[in-house]
């Protein structure tokens, strides 16, 4: 029995999985003497010092191995080296053996302090000797048949991977000298451990409250379905099923429907409003904009019977409608809503988490709580899915009600009279065209694209109705909606990458390309082509390394984008808003079958069980 040290818990590990990320060796120094020895090899052998010269700035060492005589040769030797390998003095040694005229050599020898066993080295943040002892004890006492009967949930082959890297063999040290060159298993085995730790901590902070009102499946839903002017696509009809069975809970539920731009995400919102009838529900969108949208199709498609009120700057307090549609200004005026039993969340993204919170709290009552739906056009891989599945439950929609044509492309100045000709080509037609620069003024000469306020004149100049809106427009909203009905060019920073319906728009470019991430790009590209309409993407960059531009373009999927996305990153920041701790991953690289490994384990998790290092470990 063996008393876990408060040192390692001091080092920040919870739990014995964390043992094994935080703090595994970084070399390894194999002590077991060679019996004999192997040319352009490693080897260690036992020898003794007969004699130490220095030549320049090298030394070069007779030592006697068994009956014969070799050579050790340090390059750029240093005083101490003379008073370790002292004259009489018999040591192991490790190096690579090679022949040099005639005689057998060791390179850079180097000392091995502990004979016939397999040493650690550790990183410089354990480098104290205390530690590095508590460590290896530690270690040295985990063994096998302990770990399969803690873990019976998780594969042995897993565990054995594990084990091996505090209890190696010499095979072992021989091909994985360092943690950097481990092989595959062993890696994947890391990665595994810490995807699964880190989802069964996910698993434990999720709480159980009571839902408002259960809300179960009516007529009315039914009927409006089939009185649409158009037929759901599968991908909305199984959304609707998925949301159907989240509301009709009598826990409270959260779930995220992840779509394309353009995947028919207003029509669920009002399916789940339809499902809420006769209680109120509350919806919340980034932009006036788009509330005014979705406000104007609720009108046009919802059954009269559902009041429908529109709540921005501007509007008058909220009454006793059905439906409420509003922005941001939900959370900061005093009124009560009372009988919300769903709150919904368009473009879930650009809330903040406290933004959310902070509506559901103003919702719930006596510990009860609204059920929770996020829609969200960011494209989420179904990895991070799998990883948040603990906290959320999660819908994808992976078709569209009609399908987008969109030319994508790289240009660069050397195209810009082929640009020109084919935005007076779209004007002319009738169509719209939005550009977007990645600057509003400049900034510094460093700066190689030319910001928005330097290129409104040369629009002008060329075409009639050419409008120009940044972030930091208070009017911002109004532009962009005379821009909707009225104008021919808009130039933009990333104002409307989202919570903008155009029908007209068949065109965008957007300067400086490589400056932005793929899911800012995929969501401007989502911008064109909304009604089927033929589009153009134009990337316009004046850098030669074009390799991820050239990627984003033969790819139309969001998932698709979204994948090359996390491959790019590859971060803790890849959970950046759905987030639940601050943990940032050492080993795991969201590989998809891992990820998946790791759920089914979890799923097949005692419920009893618990990763957490006991006072004392048999």
């Amino acid at each position: 029995m063996i008393e876990i040290p408060n040192s390692i818990k001091n080092l920040g590990v919870n739990n014995l999985f964390e043992f094994y990320l935080k703090f595994p060796p970084i070399k390894y120094i194999n002590g077991f003497v060679s019996k004999k020895i192997t040319l352009n090899a490693t080897n260690v052998i036992e020898v003794e010092i007969l004699e130490y010269i220095q030549a320049k700035k090298n030394a070069l060492i007779s030592a006697r191995l068994n009956d014969e005589i070799i050579n050790l040769f340090i390059f750029n030797a240093k005083p101490y080296h003379k008073k370790i390998f002292k004259i009489g003095e018999t040591l192991v040694v490790s190096g690579e053996a090679i022949l040099y005229n005639k005689s057998i050599t060791i390179k850079q020898p180097q000392i091995i302090k502990n004979k016939n066993c397999i040493d650690f080295q550790f990183s410089k943040k354990v480098a104290n000797g205390q530690r590095i002892t508590l460590l290896k004890e530690f270690a040295n006492n985990i063994k096998i048949q302990d770990l399969t009967q803690s873990y019976p949930n998780i594969k042995r082959y897993i565990l054995e991977n594990l084990h091996k890297i505090y209890s190696p063999d010499e095979n072992f040290v021989r091909n994985f000298e360092t943690y950097k060159n481990f092989d595959n298993q062993t890696l994947n085995s890391l990665k595994f451990i810490e995807i699964y730790n880190y989802m069964l901590k996910l698993s434990k902070k999720k709480i159980l409250f009571p839902s408002i009102a259960k809300l179960e499946n009516n007529k009315n839903l039914e009927v409006w379905i089939k009185s649409l002017p158009f037929e759901l696509t599968n991908g909305q009809k199984q959304a609707i099923n998925d949301i159907k069975q989240s509301l009709s809970s009598e826990t409270s539920s959260r779930r995220i429907i992840v779509g394309d731009v353009g995947c028919g995400k207003t029509i669920l919102i009002f399916a789940s409003m339809l499902l809420c009838y006769p209680n109120r529900a509350v919806l919340m969108v980034p932009t006036s904009i788009l509330a005014r949208q979705i406000y104007n199709e609720a009108i046009r498609l919802l059954p009269n019977y559902i009041k429908t009120e529109i709540y921005i700057q501007g509007t008058k307090e909220i009454t006793s409608s059905h439906f409420i549609i509003g922005t941001h200004k939900l959370l900061y005026n005093n009124y009560e809503l009372s009988n919300v039993a769903l709150i919904m969340i368009d473009e879930q993204h650009r809330f903040g988490t406290n933004q959310r919170s902070t509506l559901e709290k103003m919702i719930e009552t006596k510990g009860k709580k609204p059920h929770f739906l996020q829609f969200s056009a960011t494209p989420i891989p179904r990895t991070m899915a799998m990883i948040q599945s603990s906290m959320l439950s999660f819908t994808f929609i992976d078709d569209l009600p009609f399908k987008k044509d969109i030319v994508s492309k790289t240009i660069t100045s050397d195209d810009f009279p082929k640009l020109l000709e084919h935005i007076k080509n779209e004007v002319k037609n009738n169509k719209q065209v939005v550009i977007i620069y990645p600057l509003v003024e400049k900034k510094s000469n460093n700066n190689i694209y030319k910001p928005l306020k330097e290129v409104e004149q040369f629009w002008k100049s060329h075409f009639k109705n050419v409008y120009c809106v940044h972030g930091g427009d208070k009017d911002k909203e109004e532009i962009i909606e005379n821009f909707q009905k009225n104008g021919e060019i808009l130039l933009s920073t990333t104002v409307v990458e989202v919570g903008i319906s155009l029908p007209r728009l068949s065109t965008i470019v957007i300067s400086g390309a490589e400056k932005f991430g793929f899911a800012t790009l995929h969501q401007l590209r989502g911008r064109v082509s909304r009604n089927g309409l033929k589009g153009y993407c134009f990337l316009y960059t004046k850098t030669n390394n074009t390799e991820k531009l050239k990627q984003f373009c033969n790819t139309q999927k969001g998932f698709e984008v979204a994948k090359m996305d996390l491959q790019r990153r590859k971060s803790g920041d890849m959970l950046s808003g759905i987030k639940q701790s601050g943990d940032e991953f050492i080993w795991y690289d969201f590989d998809e079958e891992i990820t998946k490994e790791a759920k089914e384990a979890l799923t097949n998790l005692p419920l009893s069980h618990s990763l957490e290092i006991p006072n004392s470990y048999h």
